[in-house]
This record gives C-alpha cells, structure tokens and sequence, in this order.
C-alpha cells in the first residue's frame, strides 16, 4: 500500500511545517545554537561569501534543506543592532523612552519586517519566474524555502550593519558637516553597503542548481550607482537626513 502521510500537501509545505517550531525553539536556547559557526559565517560575509555559500550546499546534502536550522545568526544579528542603535542613540538622542523606541523599530522594523517583505518577494519571484522547467515529469520538483530567502536576507543585511552600523557611526561626525565632500563620502559609504547586498543576493540564489537567470538580483546596482551619482550632484547628504530624521 502506498504511504498517504504527505497526501493533499507539497513535501516541501511539510518540511517547512516541521522546521518552523523547531527553528523557533531554539531561539531561546543558547546551548542548542552554533555560535562559533555564526561568527565565522559573519566574518566571510564580509571577506569571502562565496565560501559561506559553498557550505551552504554541504548544509543542503547534510540536512537536505537550503535554509539553517539554527537561529543563531539572526539572534546575534539582532543583539549586535540593539548595541549599535543602543551607541548612536547614546550620541545623538535627548530621551530615554525615545531611545528605547528607536532600538526597538530599527530591530524589529528595518531588520526583521523588512526583511521578511523582502524575503518574501525574492521568495515569490524565484518560485515564479526563475525556476527551471523540469526536462524530466518523474523529477523532484525543488523550490526555494522561504526560510532561505529569509537567511540571505541576513547573510546580505550583515555587511550592511558593518558599513552603515559600525563604520558610519565612528565616522558620522565627519560625515554631517556641510560641503560637497562629507555628501560624497557619505553617499559612496551607503553606495558600496547597497551594492554589496544585492552582490550577496545574486550569491544566495545563484548558489541554488534549479534557478535560472539568477544575474536578475544584479541589476539594482546599477540603478544604486546611478542614483548615488545624481545624489552627489544635487549636494545631498544620506547621513545628515537619517540622523536628523531619527534624532532631530
């Protein structure tokens, strides 16, 4: 007799079905997370990422997904943003509760909703458009998880928090001067960061066998390029309207 335990439902939907709870509890137990593998995942994104995605297949012949099953790169993603948002609001906010509310928005709206909008719309594009057709009807089709969409969403989000994060903060008091070069300098500093994480997007999923077409999450940076350079000419200045706009 054949096996009905997967009858009415994609194997794919059930593999996510059961990841999800798993993945979850482990968030909040530190013991059960590969911190040392985190931290060197973080150090190559920004030094060597194709290295990062190369395990990523041994990851996909180990544990036959493409997605982690540990939380904690997003975990330490998550506290690093509070220590960083927790040191510009220490230099440049008035208030505590206001402080208090900027960490929060920057952790969960600019790190964890944008993100998942974001993952969601690569995960629906690639699933849509960029699968290849399978030559072979008894072939397992394979689709993106959408939990991977999410996870190079962080692998690309990590160099960003470096540049605009860490290196932005140490330099800011430069870079809000007036006068056309504190503009340029800023401008390069968040050109390089957003070219850098769609370079870490086309990664992620050209790294997948079944996507085609993949050179497709290349494209924004040409449009970041050209916008930088219009930017720099009309004299504005990213870093002094991002401060301004959260701290006055």
């Amino acid at each position: 007799m054949l096996p009905t335990a997967s009858r009415g439902r994609p194997p794919s939907t059930m593999r996510a079905n059961s990841i999800f709870p798993h993945y979850l509890r482990r968030v909040i137990k530190w013991q059960q997370m590969d911190i040392e593998y985190t931290f060197w995942q973080m150090l190559h994104l920004c030094t060597s990422p194709k290295v990062v995605y190369q395990h990523t297949k041994y990851h996909k012949q180990t544990k036959n997904q493409w997605a982690r099953d540990d939380p904690a790169f997003i975990v330490i993603l998550s506290l690093l943003l509070i220590v960083a948002t927790s040191a510009y609001c220490a230099a440049y906010d008035k208030t505590i509760t206001h402080a208090i509310f900027t960490v929060i928005s920057v952790v969960l709206f600019h790190f964890i909703i944008i993100g998942a909008i974001l993952a969601t719309c690569c995960w629906f594009l690639t699933n849509t458009y960029l699968r290849e057709e399978t030559p072979n009807s008894h072939a397992v089709e394979q689709r993106v998880e959408w939990l991977y969409a999410f996870d190079v969403h962080c692998n690309s989000f990590f160099p960003v928090f470096v540049a605009l994060y860490v290196i932005h903060y140490f330099i800011s008091p430069l870079l809000v001067a007036h006068g056309i070069l504190p503009a340029l300098l800023s401008n390069l500093l968040f050109m390089v960061a957003a070219s850098y994480y769609h370079y870490l997007n086309f990664l992620g999923y050209d790294v997948l066998p079944f996507l085609e077409k993949t050179t497709f999450f290349l494209y924004p940076i040409g449009v970041v390029i050209i916008l930088s350079a219009l930017l720099v000419l009309s004299g504005f200045n990213p870093t002094r309207y991002i401060l301004s706009f959260y701290f006055g």
